[in-house]
């Protein structure tokens, strides 16, 4: 790379570094007075294999947050915190947390406050967090991404969006990356790529 620039690298928060779904499958049965069991564990984009609507979705979520500390009690996907802190410990890669938590209204605080202690506490490292809708626009050289609206925007403008593989993407193009450990390589491939100018 040209200079002493680092490469960013965009990582989604939920579903690629937090198990979002299957935290919330739990609260979701609780929500509803239903058993675990009866949620399927294969979702898509929205959960209506849960039976919500858009608008029960959005009460979900907001109880879940400020209830049950969401954002705090997420489970870390096995390996994304160690594998970020090697790629940042490179020091060619600027870690940039982008993600969209602040969709519904008047709990902000709540959900910024639990996503800082969260990555604080299992230790992501990240230079910059951003929350917002348009992912695109923090101008990163490499996203990871779970939502397949969200990949496609992307790779529309010309991004280069690499998808973390779980049930609710399994439709969307390649490049994608089942594990960490594929993340990982792909990551520092794509650095090395670029520094060598290809």
């Amino acid at each position: 790379m040209a200079g002493d620039r680092q490469f960013v690298l965009g990582v989604d928060l939920d579903g690629v570094c937090g198990d979002f779904y299957g935290t919330l499958r739990p609260l979701a049965a609780e929500w509803l007075g239903r058993d675990v069991d009866e949620l399927t564990k294969e979702v898509t984009y929205g959960l209506p294999e849960w039976g919500l609507t858009s608008e029960e979705y959005r009460r979900l979520h907001r109880w879940a947050v400020t209830q049950r500390n969401f954002f705090r009690v997420l489970t870390p996907i096995p390996g994304s915190a160690a594998a970020l802190r090697r790629l940042s410990a490179r020091g060619d890669i600027r870690i940039r947390i982008i993600t969209h938590r602040l969709f519904i209204p008047h709990f902000h605080h709540e959900a910024i406050q639990q996503t800082v202690e969260w990555l604080e506490f299992h230790g992501y490292p990240y230079r910059d967090l951003c929350f917002m809708e348009d992912k695109g626009a923090v101008g990163a050289d490499l996203y990871l991404e779970d939502a397949p609206a969200n990949i496609e925007q992307l790779r529309m403008s010309g991004a280069q969006a690499i998808v973390f593989t779980n049930s609710t993407n399994r439709s969307v193009q390649d490049p994608r990356a089942d594990t960490w450990v594929d993340v990982e390589r792909m990551v520092a491939t794509a650095v090395d790529r670029l520094a060598e100018g290809g």
